[in-house]
């Protein structure tokens, strides 16, 4: 087992980047990303891979509590700067202290804004009522409560972001460390730690951040139910009302975490399944909490969801062609599918203003070059016959990135978004569990994802009929 990141792999993902980047800015140089961007991406990916090769190999002998207080400290203040960088930055470029082209953050903070002013029953009516969806429901709320409290103070909620993205860390952290060795669970933690997008969503006005704090706290504490030696009240109800809260969010990845759930229940190895009726008892609450739940609104958006997705991917796929991105219709779920664990792909050129893109270009790249180890990660877990101790992260995955992949947002970031919890840590077992016949790969791998991101670029500017 390899105990921490080693350096010549950072090293390798930095040349690629470099290499990658300047054959995309050759190729269409008159589509070149501004200087701007493209410091902040070598930015990103140096910063990734540099810091997560120093500390995984530096913090390998500190306690358990000093590795917590540590990566809290860099975690939060890493999370800290860039909320009020972004936030001056945002208010300098734009005039509001918004990103470029701010569509829902905006619509986000006004109706907050408005919701924090009315009577809490008016707020609860507008929200789970049936003006807006049930899915997206849950940030408004939260929102509005911390307007109520606070006023409308865009920085609190941003600075509230980055405790929670913090958070994030140490529960992946515990969560992994319980299933893989200590030393893979402290080179995910760091991961996380340093992961540029998961900074990045501190510093918007978005529900994503929540929204992985809820998932990953629903995971970690699913993962402490199944291996607890005795069943409590609280160690039920609170993993089950943590994965029903996130139906507030997005009604796709409530179902994936519903699927690991059951996934896990059914097919755990853990000790603590295997005596005392524990798995009979936890599958009758499972069909208990369905039984409750099949006629609500939750149930209701399931069903929806499911009858309309062939017809959803169809309208998103014409909507895109409408707005110039004639080739969009041949990214269907067969061609996406299989590249899911790598998506989505870096932007390394300038088209339709999409800035949000280019500032996240580094950190897409990171996803690109990592998911070799996923796939690693998959193969290593099948072949040392772990993968039941696996289950509960890889069902997720599996779910989630699946409906994703068959969706009309398969290379959307943010809704792709909520598997990289789960992917990091699969990134962290891959590279832990290298051998010589495997490191070999790499090479070819290396060469895979240049020719993906020139792809992309090509696609992008093609698809527009802009050569």
């Amino acid at each position: 087992m390899i105990p921490y990141f080693p350096k010549q792999i950072g090293e390798r993902a930095m040349l690629v980047y470099l290499i990658s980047l300047s054959l995309v800015s050759l190729v269409f140089v008159n589509y070149i990303m501004g200087l701007g961007y493209i410091a902040l991406g070598f930015f990103w990916v140096c910063g990734f891979f540099g810091m997560v090769a120093l500390c995984s190999k530096g913090w390998r002998s500190f306690s358990e509590k000093r590795f917590v207080e540590t990566i809290v400290m860099v975690g939060l203040t890493l999370r800290i700067v860039w909320v009020i960088v972004s936030y001056f930055f945002y208010e300098a470029v734009t005039g509001i202290p918004f990103e470029f082209s701010a569509a829902d953050s905006l619509a986000y903070h006004d109706d907050a804004m408005w919701l924090a002013s009315e009577p809490i029953s008016s707020t609860w009516r507008y929200l789970f009522g049936s003006v807006i969806m049930f899915a997206d429901s849950g940030y408004p709320f939260i929102l509005s409560i911390i307007y109520r409290i606070f006023g409308p103070i865009v920085i609190i909620p941003r600075i509230i972001n980055a405790l929670l993205s913090t958070w994030t860390c140490v529960l992946l952290y515990k969560m992994a460390a319980r299933t893989f060795e200590e030393e893979t669970a402290r080179m995910a933690a760091i991961m996380m730690v340093f992961m540029p997008n998961l900074i990045i969503y501190c510093g918007y006005h978005l529900k994503e951040t929540l929204m992985l704090f809820l998932l990953v706290a629903g995971l970690e504490r699913i993962d402490a139910l199944l291996r607890s030696k005795q069943l409590s009240f609280w160690g039920v109800v609170v993993p089950s009302l943590l994965v029903g809260s996130l139906f507030l969010f997005r009604t796709v990845m409530g179902a994936a975490a519903v699927f690991a759930f059951a996934s896990a229940i059914l097919v755990s190895s853990a000790p603590s399944m295997k005596r005392g009726g524990k798995r009979i008892a936890l599958i009758a609450w499972g069909v208990l909490a369905l039984v409750v739940f099949a006629g609500g609104s939750i149930a209701t958006e399931v069903e929806e969801m499911w009858e309309g997705r062939e017809e959803n991917v169809v309208n998103k796929r014409a909507q895109q062609a409408i707005l110039g991105n004639q080739w969009a219709q041949y990214a269907t779920g067969t061609v996406m599918a299989p590249m899911i664990v790598v998506l989505p792909f870096a932007t390394m050129v300038d088209v339709d203003e999409q800035y949000g893109q280019q500032a996240k270009s580094g950190g897409n790249f990171i996803r690109n070059f990592m998911g070799f180890f996923a796939l690693l990660a998959i193969y290593e877990a099948i072949r040392r016959k772990k993968w039941r101790d696996f289950v509960l992260f890889g069902a997720f995955v599996v779910a989630y990135l699946g409906i994703v992949a068959f969706s009309g947002f398969s290379n959307s970031e943010r809704f792709l978004l909520p598997g990289l919890p789960c992917l990091i840590v699969m990134w962290a077992y891959g590279v832990s569990s290298l051998r010589k016949a495997t490191y070999k790969l790499l090479f070819p791998w290396c060469i895979l994802v240049v020719a993906m991101e020139i792809g992309w670029a090509f696609f992008k500017i093609g698809s527009r009929g802009l050569f």
